[in-house]
């Protein structure tokens, strides 16, 4: 009688999960997941990368684990590739306030963002809208449409594209749509001879006045040594040191320092007697300038 061989069944992949509050926190508006995602990275960032891309948010994504999770890498060659994704734009650490208690998060992209994008979904905690293109935008179909409400009051397009900038202040500052048309339609005189001049009148002395700013509950931290900092001073998400920038300020005052110290050893040498009773002893080597 032949007898069958069991396979045991390889248990699910679990991840190991963060504290609540902490761990992975994906960044939104990405492009669906693709095969070469990750093709512009070196080997070692690329799968790390793609480790992390596989995790589901709250995962810990710290350097420990991740060393244990993936055989292929130490401590240091993780927090390396994390370092250099930070670079590249994938992943970003906030340090966030949650109730009384700030916490660390660590916000990966599989799209590279730019600083101004990370700038952007740190203070508003969304996407920033699109780069505008040849589409027109809300504020000019606001305006665009403002003859429809009142044909006296209709705009040209130059008109329309002029007036944009002060259409859009009205939106940032949390103005609709119907109120901005509203602004601009109600109460006009009997005859409006120049609607555009009219229009900019009114959105100029009705200006909403700006929203109250909130107080920040997220600051960016270095993806390096977790400095918290302003993300205008983190460029690629590093600190200045972890950039290398203050060792490279520092070289030029310690050669300068060298090269003084040299100048007056050898005005020294040039001022000795040129017989001495008993040779000077050399200098101990704590003394000498490094």
């Amino acid at each position: 009688m032949a007898t069958t061989e069991l396979t045991p069944a390889v248990p699910a992949y679990a991840p190991p999960m963060a504290r609540p509050g902490y761990g992975k926190k994906s960044a939104p508006d990405q492009a669906p997941r693709r095969a070469g995602d990750f093709a512009h990275l070196p080997e070692r960032e690329a799968s790390v990368a793609a480790h992390i891309d596989r995790l589901p948010d709250g995962a810990a994504v710290d350097i420990k684990t991740l060393a244990r999770e993936l055989a292929a890498y130490g401590q240091q060659a993780v927090a390396k590739a994390l370092e250099n994704l930070s670079k590249a734009g994938h992943l970003r650490r906030f340090r966030e306030q949650i109730g009384t208690q700030w916490v660390t998060r660590t916000h990966f992209s599989r799209t590279a963002r730019d600083d101004a994008w990370w700038n952007h979904y740190l203070k508003h905690d969304t996407a920033p809208p699109p780069a505008r293109t040849a589409s027109r935008t809300e504020a000019y179909e606001a305006l665009a449409a403002v003859g429809r409400t009142a044909p006296r009051m209709t705009l040209s397009a130059a008109e329309c594209a002029q007036l944009e900038p002060l259409a859009t202040e009205w939106l940032a500052r949390g103005a609709t749509r119907e109120q901005l048309i509203a602004a601009l339609t109600g109460g006009l005189p009997e005859q409006v001879h120049s609607p555009g001049a009219l229009a900019r009148r009114r959105l100029t002395d009705k200006l909403p006045p700006e929203q109250p700013v909130r107080p920040s509950t997220r600051i960016m931290e270095c993806t390096a040594c977790g400095v918290p900092g302003y993300p205008e001073a983190l460029p690629g998400g590093l600190c200045r040191q972890c950039r290398g920038e203050e060792r490279r300020l520092e070289t030029p005052d310690k050669a300068d320092a060298v090269r003084a110290q040299a100048a007056r050893v050898r005005a020294g040498i040039r001022t000795r007697p040129s017989a001495l009773p008993h040779p000077a002893p050399h200098p101990a080597p704590s003394a000498l300038v490094r």
